[in-house]
């Protein structure tokens, strides 16, 4: 399903995508696949009500699946990951590595979310580079929110308006330069964007949101074609059930695997691009120390808030004194937690440790993700 008036142009003339493709005799392969985990280190993307599940772990692990997949089923494929850790990279870091990589592909993966809702809306979306047209119509009014909320990690660096040469994510004006960039791999774009779509269809996030031409900066400065996938809602709880479990992000990783042969083989010209094999879950689980874990809504922990803050502080910052935290959205703050434990009398031995480091700080008990004072 295609959301947008606007993209059905593209559609009627989707009979010229196949002169975009080598010919079946020339020797032109799909070579190098770009992965870009969204997010990372001080981004941690959207969050989950409880405050405990990440989209920067997620689309990691999703990610990590994804790219093992294909290293065991094209060996002679180059897969670069933009990040394979928890660190953060700029979008212009990430369109530079697929850049400098040479990529025919580029596969940014994400998770949506919305706020103030208490179920909201479900499913999994793509995109492609789209074009703008005016404020409050056609793509801008259904997708901008996403849009500024994932262009918005620009702002996270120190010298953006610099790099950025004055783009500001949060203005709809500075979306206007973006409506000349429809090139030679748009309808490339919009041929993978249709498989991924078709072959996520049914699966662990069961609804499809369709396909979308959305001003995405990092796909605006990728010179290959490239999509950007929504894997689901934070926000839903459904979505936030299948998105938390090993085999619902097995399956997502999968299914965008699944896109990608169908793609290599149309690319490549025909049968010479079968996959040799796809690793078995177990194997494709490895890693285990980077994957998300369970997020049981009423698990009840104990710890010291030791500040309240409007701006998501890095994890080095020494305001922390070395003491590993949690931040917990509250609102338009973050309360910094350390010391969780699911033990009271642990946390009260450790908030008489600390507590000289962290004057005004108190005991917390943290119960469906929200820290309230207990003395």
């Amino acid at each position: 399903m295609v959301t947008h008036r606007n993209f059905l142009a593209v559609l009627s003339a989707f009979a010229l995508l196949w002169a975009a493709f080598p010919a079946a005799g020339q020797d032109i392969r799909l070579k190098t696949v770009v992965i870009d985990p969204g997010h990372g280190g001080k981004d941690a993307g959207c969050i989950s009500p409880s405050g405990k599940t990440m989209e920067k772990t997620i689309v990691l692990d999703i990610g990590k699946r994804f790219a093992r997949m294909i290293r065991a089923g094209y060996p002679d494929v180059k897969v670069v990951m933009t990040r394979s850790e928890d660190v953060f990279v700029t979008l212009q870091g990430r369109a530079d590595i697929a850049n400098r990589n040479g990529a025919d592909l580029f596969i940014s993966v994400h998770v949506n979310s919305v706020e103030k809702k208490r179920t909201g809306p479900n499913g999994y979306s793509v995109h492609i580079l789209g074009q703008y047209t005016s404020k409050n119509r056609d793509l801008y009014a259904g997708n901008m929110e996403v849009v500024k909320r994932e262009n918005s990690v620009i702002l996270l660096e120190d010298d953006y308006s610099t790099r950025y040469e004055g783009f500001d994510p949060s203005d709809p004006e500075s979306y206007i330069f973006m409506n000349l960039m429809q090139n030679a791999n748009l309808e490339q774009s919009l041929l993978f964007a249709q498989m991924v779509e078709e072959e996520m269809r049914g699966g662990t996030i069961h609804a499809s949101r369709g396909i979308s031409q959305d001003p995405f900066y990092v796909l605006w400065r990728t010179a290959m074609p490239a999509v950007l996938v929504e894997c689901g809602f934070m926000s839903n709880p459904d979505d936030r059930a299948a998105l938390i479990k090993e085999e619902g992000r097995e399956k997502i990783a999968s299914d965008l695997y699944d896109a990608f042969v169908r793609y290599k083989k149309k690319y490549d010209g025909g049968s010479k691009a079968e996959p040799q094999a796809k690793p078995a879950p177990e194997e494709a689980a490895e890693e285990k120390e980077d994957a998300p874990q369970a997020e049981p809504e009423g698990n009840v922990r104990y710890g010291i808030q030791v500040s309240a803050s409007s701006r998501k502080m890095p994890r080095n910052d020494p305001f922390f004194h070395g003491e590993a935290f949690e931040a917990f959205p509250s609102g338009k703050l973050y309360k910094y937690v350390v010391g969780l434990t699911d033990d009271p009398a642990e946390a009260k031995k450790t908030f008489a440790r600390i507590k000289d480091k962290f004057p005004g700080s108190f005991l917390v008990k943290i119960e469906n993700g929200i820290p309230a004072r207990t003395q």
